[in-house]
């Protein structure tokens, strides 16, 4: 919840070093020396504005000794704050597939709402049944549950926009109070600078305006910071590189690109993508790697002849909902390096998939379906580090897996399906508190490995097998023991019935009167 040091390093050093700031203020008293941003102190008098203040902070940024940059920084951070303790109440934000869940449901509640008013509108009476009047009921109170889903988050898309805001204002009064500028009032200049078309983008676009067929373009490395609208009308193009440049957007044109097979687009500052990329039907290699990427937007599932994606180095925190369902036929998926915590349960579709490469994320597990993959020989889900702790069983179902890194996690035991893995020659392990199996059979290498979760397996099986059947045998026992009981009961029972018959009893007439007789 807090600021990520990584992705907000003035915000986070700031908000850390904020509460322990002294700062002398009229109602200050010997021991109270705490800067608190949520509650600020009253302001100093004009007699003592002058003196200058101590901060921690100028340990790290020189800077900052000016009151009025204090001022401002805290201002900057106070909503932060403010908000981040609403959210902390709340609780995490939910993963992107309960939210694309909670729309759909809402649609679909939307839809049965409406047919239920008109079906009133069409009834002879107009009114409301009692049964239909409890459904619709039911069907509000459902709606209500999942717009708190998507309320929840909006709120932490709403917070994640305000940390972004409150990095780049920190960042512009810490510039300002370095160039010696009025921090009291500070506002970024932006200089309105014409873009000039690159020679090689002007030679492309008249080649192709004169009618030559242009099918491979390479602009790897030429610094451009933008793309011409007109590169969509390059109807011929087949391959697009645009590799290590300053690109910030790619344009929407780009769905002109209708015989476009492949597009790199790596190294670049895109922070998003276009939806028109889901028009692009001949795509087949996608590299977005190393750019600034939140998420991959749910139009390229439309791209169904993916066979490669590389969307590694970037800041994924989630894959579209539906990408497994419709990119069947994508063979290799490369995500190292986001911040993905979990993967689609759609992505078990993926029957063509043969290489995953989701290493330095953040993990929490992995679905159960992955274990359909059945083509996946490549898996590297190393350096999840705290979060990835275990595996699914279903990982035994994995049968032509012949790689697996699961190095730099937590992990205490694999599970018992694992001897299943046939074809797996690979295996790394290090770097987790690895129980089952054992370091020493770690050690002796894969094949160890399996027979020992083999083994370990049958021991398991034979052991709940004895189990089961000590408990068959002990309800068998208690049912001949019941029913003996019974029988002894019911023998009893008869035995006593024909003594009491025979010996008689006092004032039954049925008594042998001799020997009743008195001697």
């Amino acid at each position: 919840m807090d600021p990520s040091p990584k992705n907000f390093p003035i915000l986070s050093y700031v908000m850390e070093k904020f509460p322990s700031m002294k700062r002398a203020t009229a109602t200050s008293t010997a021991g109270d020396d705490k800067y608190d941003v949520e509650q600020p102190a009253p302001p100093l008098p004009a007699s003592e504005a002058s003196q200058k203040p101590y901060f921690e902070l100028t340990e790290q940024m020189p800077h900052l000794t000016d009151p009025k940059l204090i001022s401002e920084m805290r201002l900057a951070v106070s909503d932060v704050a403010q908000t981040r303790s609403m959210l902390q109440a709340l609780g995490e934000r939910p993963d992107h597939e309960s939210v694309d869940t909670a729309k759909a449901k809402l649609a679909e509640i939307e839809m049965n709402l409406a047919m239920q008013l008109e079906e009133i509108a069409l009834s002879p009476r107009g009114e409301e049944s009692p049964k239909d009047v409890e459904e619709r009921k039911a069907l509000e109170r459902e709606k209500q549950i999942y717009k708190s889903v998507l309320s929840l988050d909006e709120m932490h898309e709403a917070y994640e926009k305000l940390l972004t805001e409150a990095e780049e204002r920190l960042q512009k009064i810490y510039d300002a109070a370095v160039a010696g500028g009025d921090v009291a009032d500070i506002e970024e200049k932006e200089e309105v600078v014409e873009e000039e078309l690159n020679e090689d983008v002007v030679t492309i676009l008249k080649a192709a305006e004169g009618n030559e067929p242009v099918e491979r373009v390479n602009l790897s490395g030429k610094r451009l910071k933008f793309l011409p609208e007109a590169f969509g009308r390059i109807k011929s193009l087949v391959v697009l590189d645009l590799s290590n440049n300053q690109l910030e957007a790619i344009p929407d044109s780009i769905a002109g690109l209708e015989s476009l097979e492949e597009l790199n687009v790596s190294s670049n500052l895109l922070e998003a993508l276009p939806d028109s990329i889901g028009l692009l039907f001949k795509l087949k290699i996608l590299d977005v790697s190393g750019n600034k990427l939140t998420a991959l937007p749910d139009s390229i599932c439309r791209c169904r002849s993916l066979v490669e994606l590389n969307a590694g180095f970037n800041k994924l925190s989630y894959l579209p909902t539906n990408i497994g369902y419709e990119l069947v036929n994508l063979r290799r998926l490369s995500v190292p390096l986001n911040k993905l915590r979990h993967f689609p349960s759609s992505i078990g579709e993926m029957k063509s998939l043969c290489f995953l490469d989701a290493h330095f994320n953040e993990l929490q597990g992995l679905t159960p379906s992955i274990g359909r993959l059945t083509n996946l020989e490549i898996l590297n889900l190393s350096s999840n580090f705290s979060d990835l702790k275990e595996l699914p069983q279903t990982i035994g179902d994995l049968s032509s897996l012949k790689e697996l890194d699961l190095s730099n996690n937590q992990i205490h035991e694999l599970p018992d399906t694992f001897g299943r893995l046939d074809n797996l020659m690979k295996l790394n392990v290090e770097q987790n508190p690895l129980v089952e199996p054992p370091k020493e059979i770690v050690d002796e290498g894969v094949e160890a490995v399996r027979a020992y979760m083999v083994k370990r397996r049958l021991d398991r099986l034979l052991a709940e097998e004895q189990r089961s059947m000590f408990e068959e045998n002990t309800e068998a026992n208690s049912s001949i023991l019941t029913r003996s009981a019974s029988w002894l009961t019911r023998m009893v029972s008869n035995v006593t019935g024909n003594l009491s018959g025979y010996l008689g009893a006092a004032g039954n007439s049925n008594a042998d009167p001799y020997l009743n007789q008195p001697r």
